[in-house]
């Protein structure tokens, strides 16, 4: 019952008492579960008999613990006690145990709770992942429920037993397989109770001898190699295809040189480590462990870099080759260290190997304020396949600590990358620092937000050393190639200082010969609304409410998959280039397919293993439009506490053509009272991305974080999509009746708006500050803005809402310096203020 949009404590009572009335239901005990104690307690009430409570713990601290359990006890029921306290969720077997005998200290001595309804869940978590510190897991939950039978009477243990197996999703005949044999060993310690699919657990004597000892040795760490051993057999016992397997056998018997090629381009990463091994174990050809990244390694990338730059491999093989690539340099990292330790105590000189191996260096960062990564994250993986050296300095990074890496790496580029409109300005201050401190580095941007037009007239003619626009990730390994190459490098930069020239010459002609009707005229010319004729709905609540942990799977349905092949550079030359027909493209379809099948792999582990969080807040209040502005009001009261300032198309347009603001979607002030409502929403579904993104990035799995941000942020749009649904059916209840699919809902047609801060209608990005105040966003769902107003996490959505039936999209476009000066004016700021958060809108150059 824990859903946003729920009443939880109402809901959990009416179910109960409806099911309490079936006889055979009535007879067993009910086990209550959710994150608010409040509908537990509402549980407790509706249901006879004896429940079970899942669960309390002691991580908020012994005094909510204690209240929790007088609680529950005063109910009488049993309840589910996990092994978490203060510092976090225990692991270890002494740990798992310190934690359940001080919590059964506490519930037996100081609660007088009956040792028989204590239910410990000392936390069964997942073998197999590939790293060491996980391999014991199974051990350490089977070590525990020994200890607590021994110490603690009359307690008992449960479990969520599909944990263990976790890592082979998909693979359902190797995790039950897994199941019977945990359940084997850890019943005979103690284990009571377990959350399982009791129908598909095959008899322990009846697993295939291979497949048992195989479990056995994942289980109990018995062997190394355990886990890549399993995967083979999964793949042999998922297709049941003999011809397959040998198939995929066959190029393990080449040579090391051909099987580490094919890995790479490939992207399989089973075998890389021990065929890494075995080529550094060949002194003769390989005396160093150098020679085998110079060598057989940069051979095999060299083929990924030249099919990749013909088209016959796409962006996402690519970034699977270089997770192989790292896990096979990581393998060899700890060897280079040890020989060149040695090689300086003995000669006691210094080594450049380490740098001397690449084309270059290049400094990567997302620059101050803004938190978006994805695009700069491939941008590094391709470069780092072709080569180059990559320092990745990650978000929200300050010009002096990108510029300072840059001399400390002795850096041959830099590379800046940005989403939103406040970073194209931090560009230009990074390219004014980098002129004052002499550097002589070249400088590339990128970024969804820049363009060659804004590189070439803003940001080039702050530093007299190359600076690029780079669209892509293949442009990036284009431009830093040719800048390595002495033989193009002169030829390729006088070929950009002269398509730059030409780019500044073209804008600031289109500045002169552009047309704008005044400030003035374009009010006269605001569309004609019969507001006599309108009544605003009003909301089913004034002021905020949040919605938390909304449940992923509500969101899939509205997911809009185009922006996901954009990503991942899957364009093809389909008719219609959206999604499913990309499938059906001749030259990208097959990969957008396979990557579209790991992403929904990847989609069922996030969903089923709760691993991305979705929070949102809602607002509606009242208001009133005044010109331009929107004046907004708190619930019952008499003065407007806010404003949204709205700015004016004021293009030259045909006479008969309206020029719109926000402000035209709202019915005007009446005596200064307001005579409308307004909505806005903040939601994310990237709590918990950056974790997962990181764990994947220390696994050597650039794909998987990739792929994980980039589900992110599709599940992000997807909350707006269903939020906004559900405020017009709902929560506003402005359109109660309308029926639509997702594709009528992505193409915009029902009825109202949702324009987003910072976008074309609303061009200011300052207007966040505003909705921020009001929504308290961070305190209610945990999404906050940076000094540069980018949402943290990035895949975040934001949005006013408009409930006219005449309200629609459109872009303020290019504005004039007297409506820039009249903005300023209304917001009580400084214009030149406003020329920098609207700068890619103004219709003049504020240099002249």
């Amino acid at each position: 019952m824990d859903d946003g949009l729920l009443d939880g404590p109402y809901a959990i009572s009416k179910f109960l008492r409806l099911i309490s009335c079936e006889p055979e239901i009535a007879k067993v005990p009910v086990c209550i579960d959710s994150s608010d104690f409040n509908v537990i307690i509402a549980g407790l009430e509706s249901f006879q008999g004896k429940c079970i409570v899942n669960s309390i713990s002691l991580k908020e601290g012994e005094e909510k613990f204690i209240e929790k359990a007088r609680i529950i006890q005063r109910y009488g029921a049993a309840v589910v006690v996990m092994a978490f306290d203060e510092e976090g969720q225990a692991a270890e077997t002494d740990r798992k145990f310190a934690i359940c005998e001080r919590s059964y200290n506490i519930l037996v001595s100081q609660v007088n709770f009956n040792p028989n309804d204590i239910i410990f869940d000392p936390n069964i978590l997942t073998i197999a992942t590939g790293m060491e510190e996980h391999a014991n897991y199974g051990i350490f939950f089977i070590e525990c429920c020994s200890m607590i039978k021994e110490n603690l009477p009359g307690a008992h243990i449960s479990g969520g037993i599909s944990n263990i197996s976790f890592s082979f999703r998909g693979m359902e005949v190797v995790r039950e397989a897994m199941h019977s044999v945990f359940l084997f060993h850890a019943i005979k310690a103690g284990l009571d109770m377990g959350i399982v699919n009791a129908g598909a657990l095959p008899l322990y004597t009846d697993i295939q001898e291979e497949l048992l000892n195989l479990c056995e040795d994942l289980l109990w760490n018995r062997d190394p190699d355990a886990t890549e051993k399993m995967l083979l057999l999964a793949q042999k016992l998922g297709k049941g295809d003999k011809k397959a397997a040998g198939d995929t056998d066959a190029w393990r018997k080449e040579n090391v040189e051909e099987r580490l090629k094919h890995a790479l381009v490939k992207g399989i990463d089973a075998f890389v480590v021990e065929d890494t091994e075995e080529a550094r174990l060949d002194s003769v050809r390989y005396p160093r462990p150098l020679n085998v990244i110079e060598q057989p390694l940069m051979a095999g990338m060299s083929v990924v870099g030249e099919l990749f730059g013909a088209g016959k491999m796409f962006l996402p093989q690519v970034i699977k080759s270089a997770r192989v690539m790292k896990k096979a340099v990581a393998h060899l990292i700890p060897f280079m260290n040890a020989e060149r330790e040695a090689r300086l105590a003995a000669m006691n000189c210094t080594d450049d190997d380490a740098s001397s191996q690449y084309q270059g260096t290049i400094v990567l960062a997302t620059v101050k304020g803004d938190v978006h990564d994805i695009g700069k994250n491939i941008v590094g993986v391709v470069l780092g396949c072709n080569n180059f050296r990559v320092i990745d300095l990650g978000v929200m990074t300050p010009c002096e600590k990108i510029l300072q890496a840059a001399i400390d790496e002795k850096a041959d580029f830099i590379g800046c990358s940005g989403l939103i409109t406040p970073s194209l300005d931090e560009m230009v201050h990074v390219a004014r620092e980098m002129q004052r401190l002499n550097l002589k580095i070249p400088l590339l941007i990128g970024g969804a937000t820049t363009s060659k037009t804004h590189t070439a007239v803003k940001i080039a003619p702050r530093y007299k050393h190359p600076v690029i626009h780079c669209l892509d990730a293949s442009k990036s390994v284009v431009v830093c190639s040719s800048l390595s190459d002495e033989k193009v490098r002169e030829e390729f930069l006088t070929d950009i200082k002269e398509d730059y020239e030409e780019v500044r010459q073209e804008h600031y002609d289109s500045l002169k010969d552009r047309r704008f009707i005044t400030l003035q005229d374009a009010r006269k010319r605001a569309p004609k609304t019969n507001w006599a004729h309108f009544e605003p709905v009003k909301p089913t609540f004034l002021g905020k409410k949040a919605l938390l942990n909304v449940d992923l799977n509500e969101l899939v349905p509205f997911i809009d998959w185009k922006p996901f092949f954009d990503v991942w550079q899957l364009r093809g030359r389909y008719p219609n280039r959206g999604y499913p027909n990309i499938f059906k493209d001749e030259q990208v379809g097959p990969e957008a397919k396979r990557v579209f099948d790991d992403a929904l792999k990847m989609l069922d582990k996030v969903i089923d293993g709760k691993l991305l969080t979705a929070n949102g807040v809602v607002a509606f209040y009242p208001c009133g439009s005044k010109d331009d502005d929107i004046l907004v009001f708190e619930p019952e009261a008499s003065e407007p506490r806010w404003t949204f300032f709205g700015l004016r198309q004021q293009a030259d347009k045909e006479h008969d053509q309206a020029c719109f603001c926000i402000s035209d979607f709202i019915k005007p002030l009446q005596d200064g009272k307001p005579a409308d409502y307004i909505g806005l929403f903040a939601c994310t579904a990237g709590l918990g991305c950056n974790e997962l993104a990181a764990q994947y990035e220390k696994d050597h799995d650039d794909y998987s974080s990739i792929m994980i941000k980039a589900l992110a942020d599709r599940l992000a749009e997807a909350m707006a999509e269903y939020v906004h649904m559900k405020c017009r059916q709902d929560l506003w209840g402005y359109s109660k009746n309308e029926e639509f699919s997702t594709a009528d809902l992505l193409s915009i047609k029902y009825k109202g708006i949702r324009p987003a801060p910072g976008y074309p209608t609303q061009p200011d990005h300052q207007e966040k500050i505003v909705v921020w105040e009001m929504l308290d966003a961070f305190t209610e769902a945990q999404i906050e803005l940076t000094e540069h107003l980018a949402m943290d996490p990035a895949s975040s959505v934001c949005a006013l809402m408009f409930a006219h039936p005449d309200s629609q999209y459109f872009a303020v476009g290019k504005v004039d310096k007297d409506q820039a000066t009249d903005y300023a004016e209304r917001k009580g700021v400084k214009v030149e203020t406003v020329e920098r958060w609207l700068s890619p809108i103004l219709g003049y150059d504020v240099d002249d």
